[in-house]
């Protein structure tokens, strides 16, 4: 929050507000601690088994996790970049008519000189920063997007250049932050094919694709066209598309979860300090244990900062120490712990 000087949950940002003070909220990037919960994801699901939890909660919790099977499968791209994409329904591949890049992809920074609409891409993207990913991920509202123009995907199956847009309905946080759009057969893909005109191909025989995406449930449905995936039904073609991807060096078999690792950093006065330093020849450096319990300094004033940084990073008689190790000047981690 640009008025309240501190960090947001994504509950606390409403139309691109604070909810405390309706100041204007921008989006920052920062290096933070985080924990490594999305390595024990199988785990997590797994031990749900061992606990008495009714079932519904059981449920809850498997979905949060969100565990998911598919393939990650490379695009080429015009500007000579590959972008790499999840999907769960590779046997789609055919029918991917556009490739959309979250606003704050790595690739939209790089390609600057490139997108020969820049003005009207970086004018996006700062609207971007201003919503919460509750905001950007819900369903029902409207599609909005810039094609990036002068750069084109490829398609790994039939080679055709297709158009890249970025949108706020894609989040860097999920997957690779970029997405193959299937629009005969995704709702939202769809939707966003018809406001800005790029084509749909239907893929899996059903429906009517002029009248909305046939998102058929099953795995039923008969590929059609797809070429060698022709005739064989949904549940036959994942497999089949899957072992030509990996023979073909354009993709992997690949699990994925919605989990996201847990920020671990808070940038704030009050909470426990994180009992590490950074030394430029030891990089960072544990407290030994007879240093802890760190101790947060005595001050008068620990008021936001105008930076985006702890307070505590104003505080040099604390941050500056020396290093354990090598005992070389050294700086103390300045965000401190959540209070959970």
């Amino acid at each position: 929050c640009t008025s309240c000087k501190c960090v947001l949950a994504n509950e606390e940002v409403v139309e691109g507000v604070c909810e405390r003070c309706g100041s204007e909220v921008i989006r920052k990037e920062k290096s933070q601690w985080m924990l490594a919960i999305t390595k024990y994801a199988q785990r997590l699901i797994d031990d749900l088994d061992d606990l008495d939890y009714i079932e519904r909660v059981k449920i809850q919790q498997k979905n949060w996790i969100g565990r998911s099977t598919g393939a990650e499968v490379t695009f080429k791209t015009t500007a000579g970049d590959d972008i790499v994409v999840y999907t769960t329904r590779p046997d789609t591949l055919f029918g991917a008519t556009y490739m959309v890049l979250s606003p704050e992809h790595e690739y939209v920074t790089k390609w600057q000189d490139m997108i020969e609409n820049a003005d009207e891409v970086n004018a996006y993207v700062a609207e971007a920063a201003k919503k919460s990913d509750f905001e950007r991920s819900e369903l029902n509202k409207e599609k909005t997007g810039v094609e990036i123009k002068g750069i084109k995907g490829i398609n790994p199956v039939n080679g055709k250049q297709i158009p890249i847009f970025i949108s706020d309905y894609v989040l860097v946080t999920y997957g690779t932050g970029a997405i193959m759009a299937v629009p005969a057969h995704d709702d939202r893909d769809w939707e966003f094919a018809k406001k800005f005109g790029c084509e749909i191909i239907e893929v899996v025989e059903g429906g009517d694709i002029e009248k909305e995406a046939f998102t058929l449930k099953d795995d039923t449905g008969i590929m059609v066209n797809s070429e060698f995936l022709n005739g064989l039904t949904v549940k036959e073609a994942i497999p089949v598309m899957k072992k030509w991807l990996v023979e073909n060096g354009i993709g992997t078999e690949k699990v994925n979860y919605k989990l996201r690792d847990w920020v671990f950093s808070r940038q704030r006065y009050w909470g426990e300090p994180i009992p590490l330093v950074n030394c430029p020849k030891c990089g960072w450096v544990p407290l030994p244990e007879d240093q802890l319990p760190l101790v947060l300094p005595q001050v008068e004033s620990y008021e936001p900062t105008d930076d985006g940084e702890s307070p505590l990073s104003k505080m040099t008689d604390w941050v500056n120490t020396t290093c354990p190790c090598c005992g070389g000047p050294a700086k103390r981690e300045t965000d401190t712990m959540p209070q959970w």
